[in-house]
């Protein structure tokens, strides 16, 4: 006799979990629609309107006058950080890989002591050891290469951003090293041995064999950089300028407004940012389908 096994997907059993964060992001994002389209407690708006849409995309007002500048800088911003980042993790990985059986574990272990640290307390180090009043400036005073600490570069709170895409940088290469790591050390060897018994060079293995193989993994955790980057409000927030500022800091400025008028803009800023982001995720995804 044939014995039918209880079987559920596995979606089922995620159901709880899924129905509470779909809940508490459905309403959030009802919440955050009702205040941008200037639904507000504490004044006396209580019709719909676009007024806040328009002043932010076509350039009224305080917030439509920094809008285009803060969202191209943060493009710029997560655009660089997400490119170094890509390019240094994949040569690290490969680099770590071919050091494969000798000291692999201390390798791992570098890498994610620097996840370890939050983003935050990196900048925060950043700022103490690169500002022209901090640690390295002083040192280069103290032996003569500078006269004075003001005239160390400005590497950190700068006009360009260059703080916060090294912060980025420095924490986003180990991340997508451990990614592109894993792949390689998951794939066999024979691959690289077969292309160079047949002659291929050290650059030809590299493009033909290494890269069709990581490429769809580096790729996802590309994505999910520039996505986090684009969005994360403590570094810019910390190692930035007055102008032009990152969204994120953007929105809470607007948000955090005493008069509750401004409080719509900031909302929709922020709608911005989470369209960004999910458009983001669905190339993600979209991609990650093409390739499965």
């Amino acid at each position: 006799m044939n014995k039918q096994s209880n079987f559920s997907p596995p979606w089922l059993s995620l159901a709880p979990a899924i129905a509470i964060i779909g809940l508490l992001f459905g309403v959030s994002v009802l919440y955050g629609l009702a205040q941008s389209f200037g639904i507000l407690t504490g004044t006396e708006q209580e019709a719909l309107n676009l007024d806040a849409y328009r002043n932010v995309f076509a350039g009224q007002g305080p917030a439509g006058r920094e809008f285009w500048s803060s969202f191209g800088f943060s493009l710029w911003i997560a655009g660089i950080s997400t490119f170094v980042s890509a390019i240094g993790g994949f040569f690290v990985a490969v680099w770590l890989n071919g050091r494969r059986g000798r000291g692999s574990r201390g390798d791992t272990l570098a890498l994610n002591w620097n996840l370890a640290f939050p983003h935050l307390v990196w900048a925060i180090g950043l700022l103490l050891f690169f500002s022209q009043s901090g640690l390295l400036a002083r040192i280069l005073a103290s032996m003569g290469i500078i006269q004075t600490p003001s005239q160390f570069p400005v590497l950190v709170r700068d006009r360009l951003g260059i703080g916060i895409i090294v912060d980025y940088i420095s924490k986003e290469i180990p991340f997508l090293a451990l990614i592109v790591l894993a792949v390689l050390r998951s794939q066999a060897e024979n691959f690289e041995v077969v292309a160079e018994n047949l002659g291929a060079s050290r650059w030809q293995r590299l493009r033909y064999v290494t890269i069709p193989q990581v490429l769809p993994s580096l790729l996802s955790g590309s994505l999910l950089v520039f996505a986090f980057v684009f969005s994360a409000y403590e570094v810019p927030a910390l190692l930035g300028v007055r102008y032009p500022r990152m969204l994120p800091v953007l929105a809470l400025e607007f948000f955090t407004n005493p008069d509750l008028n401004s409080r719509a803009e900031g909302m929709v800023i922020s709608l911005a940012i989470t369209v960004v982001v999910m458009i983001i995720a669905a190339i993600s995804i979209k991609f990650e389908k093409k390739i499965g």
